[in-house]
């Protein structure tokens, strides 16, 4: 099982990893700051990613655990699979952050009170929003707050497809393949 694990997990990361450090530094380097696009297709990824984890339970039911796998079993595995990716891109996102997109946040935080501005919503709603940027940007800054944040931005969706995963693939002994 370590072994599926690992490979797996190692593989999830390096597509996760790749795409986001790809997609954010083209957006960041672009004149017109826009994630908008940049997000749909990092959720992309990470969803083809974590698409890892159904072939890696499936994988071990079926060639190392003659056919059968417990719930909990096949929740085990993806859920360290999922933490594996999950951590290889939470530690490229703080290199990159720290490294090469320092004002990540100012830009992020300047497209979205532009866009306000666009969607006409109020002063007092621009200037809230303004502080509240202001604050979470200062906490940005600490890179545990940071990976925190970048945790939760990937690891609930890992979550998801492992639980997803675990109710399709589980069977018990003397099932009946299908």
């Amino acid at each position: 099982m370590k072994k599926n694990v690992i490979v797996f997990g190692l593989i999830a990361g390096v597509i996760v990893s790749v795409w986001m450090a790809i997609t954010t530094l083209n957006c960041h380097d672009s004149k017109t700051f826009d994630p908008g696009n940049s997000m749909v297709l990092g959720y992309a990824s990470m969803l083809l990613a974590f698409s890892l984890i159904f072939v890696a339970v499936k994988n071990y039911r079926d060639k190392y655990n003659g056919g059968v796998v417990s719930f909990g079993k096949a929740f085990k595995i993806g859920f360290f699979i999922a933490l594996i990716a999950s951590t290889m891109y939470v530690l490229v996102w703080q290199v990159e952050f720290f490294f090469f997109v320092p004002d990540f946040a100012e830009k992020l935080s300047e497209y979205t009170i532009k866009k306000m501005q666009h969607d006409g919503s109020s002063a007092a709603q621009i200037a809230a929003q303004r502080i509240s940027m202001a604050n979470f940007n200062q906490k940005y800054k600490n890179p545990l707050f940071n990976m925190l944040i970048t945790y939760v931005e990937i690891l609930p969706l890992g979550l998801i497809v492992t639980l997803i995963s675990a109710l399709i693939l589980k069977r018990k002994k003397g099932a009946v393949a299908v």
